[in-house]
Parts: C-alpha cells; structure tokens; sequence
C-alpha cells in the first residue's frame, strides 16, 4: 500500500507532501529534556507526538535515524544568555556535582518515557559530551562574520545576518518586532544589540561547568547545542526538526540562523511542533509552577487529581487530541480518556472470543474499508484522534458479533485482528497494562469459561440458586453477564 504522508511544515505553514532527502532513510531531530527536575505532563506530549511519528514512518518503510538530545548544560534559569545554569543551581543548592543532577533526573525521565510506552531514540547525545563540535560551530560562524567576541563571550550579530537573511522567518516576525519585544538584560552592555544571543559564554567564578575554548573558560550557549549535535548525527541537511511549539521562538529561530551562518543554507527540511498542554487555560509548565509530574500523575499525589492515572491513560489523553491543538488538563477528561481506551481493550479482547462463520455477514471488504480509512487518518498529519475514531466504529461491530447479532468470515476475523494490533500497538504505542502478560489475561478467560460452564449445568439442572450465585459475583467483579439465544457472552466492564 502506497503512502502519501503529509505533514505540516511550521516554516511554510502549510501541510506538505513529506519527500526524504535520501529515501529510505530519513534522518529527524527532536529537542529533549533540560534535566534538572522531574519529567512533567508538558514533557510528555512531544516525547509522545514524535514518539508516534517515528512509530509511523518505520511502520510506512522508511528507515529512521531518530536524534533526542539531551540538555545538561547552559540552559540559563532567567533566559537563553543570562541567569544562573538550571542544573549547576540544583547541583548548588542539593550540594550535588551537576552530573549527579543530570544523571538522576535523566534516568527518571527514561523510566517515566518507558512506562508511557515511548521507543528510545537511535541517538541520545548530551550537550556536555559535545563541547568541541559546539566550539567547532561558533569558531565557523565567527569566521563567516556572524558573530563577534565580548569580554570573553561570543554572540550572534543578529542585525548583521538579517541583512542578507531572514531572522524571525520561522516564528513570522520581523527583526523590528523582536527588538521592539525585547527586554533589557543585565549584562547586556556585552552585547551590539539587544536581540543578539550568546554562543559562548564566559563562566562567572561561581559557575561550576566550564570548560576551556579560544575565547574564555566557560559554556556553550542553549542553542549551540542542536545545530552542532543535528549537524554532527545526521549532516548538514537532515529532514525533520521538531519540539515543542514554545520552542519555535527564540530556540528553533536561532538553530536555523545558527546553522546558515555557519554552512550558507538551512540545515532542516520540515520543521514540526507539538502544541501546549494547559491547565485552567494557561500553558503547563515549571516556569509558571503550575506543572504537574508524571510521577504524580501515576500516584494521584497531586493536589489537582482526583485519583492516579496509568501511564497508558496519560498517553490515550494526549493522542486523543490532534498534536497541533491544545489539550487542557482535567481530571474529567482524563477519566474520559481511560473508558475511551478500556473500549479499545475491551473490543481487543472480544475479539478473541469471537467464533468466524464460514459464510458470515462481514467479509474482509469490511476490514479493507476500516483499514484504508484508519491509515488515511495517519497519512493526514498524523491525525490520531481520527484514526481513534475509526477504531471506536469498529468497536461497536465487534461487539455486535460477540453478542452474536453479526457473523464474521474467517479471514475477516484474523485481518480485523491484525488491523486491531497494527493500530493500537504498533503505530498508537498502546498497551494492556492491568492484566499482565497475555498467559495471565488467558488464564482469566478459561477461569470465567469455566464459570460459566458450571452456571450452565446449574441452570440445565434447575439449581437456580447457584445459577444466580455466579452471576451476581461475577456483576460485583466487574463482569457483565450476557444470556442470549446462541449462548452466553460476557464482558468486564471497569
């Protein structure tokens, strides 16, 4: 089946047919944590949204070089170039070496990416493992003469380049509108201009990582680091950028003035950008403290929950929406969201119960129709919430032939099997969490069989007593017990 992707592109603003540089192989970077604090839900959604888009591009055939950094040095606390390091602060106030810091809260964001079912990237640098390509890349970008030495540091003559090139091309601004928008900073003295932004910064005596360069002992400014680590894992022109949408300005903007003023043409072909997650309307994050971690999320010990979500919910939540909309937190909507995917489950689990019919009423024409219009839905800018959507009209014809209101052909039955998996595992990344391993959800089905069974023989026995036993414990478990003409179904309703 051939794939026509389409995605939007947040330079052009447009959604464009996506065509490799190197088909099959596509090479895509995605801007990873600062690792100074627990992951919360705003971390999340990119992991998950592009997490979703490397899922589909390796089911569609491509072959994918998926790039996650990870920030642990020079993500300065009040802006890109002023303030104290995020990490070097955690370090100084918990009387830790900031690797310490980065190592453990690095390792906290594996295990929360693992439990919501997120795939590792291909390759996961560290800014601090990249210090001479990030030297490397200014030292070109000062010869080019976009860029200039101060009192140690070195900064980008953003005036200078928007002359022969666009500086706000990306977030849709014009230079006057940036200078106009920018604040006064302390130590701005060091600078031509307000607007430009460092690439190498002199350490302060009290800052702890530094490290030697031509220019001063000291760090490598936050936008340095992925142009250099892009540029040195997937060349100097690669496919796909993508983050969060609060990176488009001022990170992503100066990554691609960064590498055009060190190469003479932009390093990305398509840039994507996850929207925010919100809170009462307002953006989620630890900026504003009103974050919530996804530790609390898994134990309910928050405040604002009222109870603990499964990381399998959390990621139903955020594919509910498409990764361009906004999603407002509520606990509404997160309960919402975990019935949404136990009728998923639920269906998935019929499925396995259902006996095909030689002649049975669906063919697998049903299955083919289902089954182009869920990749149709993928194909379109990854709309997930489409694709859910189809997988929920489905829900409602299996249960249908569960209850034996329809019959099924064989080979229908194993596609719809198929097409089930392929969706909701492979592309959507879903998974039963509460019932164990798929020996242990086995186990369960031939122990309520049995039940049944033995419910059978008491009511062919007129034992109407132990008839109604069974059924009324299995309805206080949770089961739902079906009597019909063809037989018995049943259910487990949450």
């Amino acid at each position: 089946m051939k794939h026509e992707l389409v995605i939007y592109n947040t330079l052009t603003r447009t959604k464009e047919l996506f065509k490799p540089l190197n088909a099959p192989h596509v090479g895509m970077y995605v801007c990873g944590p600062t690792v100074y604090g627990d992951p919360h839900l705003g971390h999340a959604r990119p992991a998950i949204t592009f997490d979703i888009l490397f899922r589909y591009l390796k089911h569609i055939g491509y072959k994918v070089r998926y790039v996650r950094n990870i920030t642990d040095v020079g993500h300065l606390e009040h802006d890109a170039d002023e303030g104290e390091d995020k990490i070097a602060k955690k370090a100084r106030l918990e009387q830790l070496e900031p690797m310490e810091v980065a190592e453990y809260y690095t390792l906290r964001y594996h295990q929360a990416m693992e439990a919501l079912g997120v795939l590792p990237p291909s390759i996961e640098p560290h800014a601090t493992g990249h210090i001479i390509e990030q030297i490397e890349l200014v030292k070109e970008i000062l010869s080019n003469g976009y860029a200039y030495e101060s009192e140690g540091s070195v900064y980008f003559d953003v005036e200078k380049y928007n002359q022969k090139y666009h500086y706000g091309k990306l977030s849709n601004r014009n230079l006057e509108d940036v200078i106009n928008n920018s604040r006064t900073l302390d130590g701005v003295d060091e600078k031509h201009n307000q607007v430009d932004f460092a690439l190498w910064k002199k350490a302060q005596p009290q800052h702890i990582m530094r490290w030697p360069s031509p220019w001063s002992e000291g760090f490598p400014g936050w936008h340095t680091e992925c142009t250099a680590m892009g540029r040195k894992y997937l060349g100097s022109h690669f496919d796909i950028h993508g983050g969060g949408m609060d990176l488009v300005f001022p990170h992503h903007e100066c990554e691609i003035a960064q590498a055009v003023a060190s190469q003479g043409s932009e390093m990305v072909h398509y840039w994507m950008h996850n929207n925010m997650i919100t809170i009462n309307g307002q953006k989620m994050g630890k900026s504003l403290g009103n974050f919530i971690t996804l530790e609390q999320f898994f134990t309910g010990n928050h405040k604002e929950l009222d109870e603990a979500y499964s990381p399998m919910t959390i990621r139903f939540f955020i594919l509910q929406a498409h990764y361009r909309s906004t999603v407002d937190f509520s606990n509404t909507a997160l309960k919402a969201s975990r019935k949404g995917m136990e009728r998923l489950f639920d269906a998935m689990k019929q499925l396995g119960r259902i006996a095909p019919a030689v002649d049975g009423k669906v063919d697998k024409t049903y299955v083919d129709q289902l089954v182009a219009k869920c990749y149709e839905a993928m194909d379109d800018d990854l709309n997930t919430p489409v694709l859910i959507s189809h997988l929920f009209e489905a829900c409602r014809m299996i249960n249908q032939l569960a209850d034996k209101q329809n019959t099924i052909t064989p080979d229908a039955l194993e596609a719809l099997k198929e097409a089930f998996r392929i969706f909701t595992s492979d592309i959507l990344g879903l998974r039963m969490e509460d019932e164990g391993s798929g020996e242990r959800e086995a186990a369960y089905g031939k122990a309520i069989d049995l039940l049944l069974d033995i419910r059978q023989k008491a009511k062919a026995n007129k034992d109407w007593a132990t008839s109604d036993l069974i059924r009324d414990e299995l309805a206080a478990l949770g089961f739902e017990v079906k009597d019909t003409r063809e037989g018995v179904t049943w259910k487990l309703n949450r």
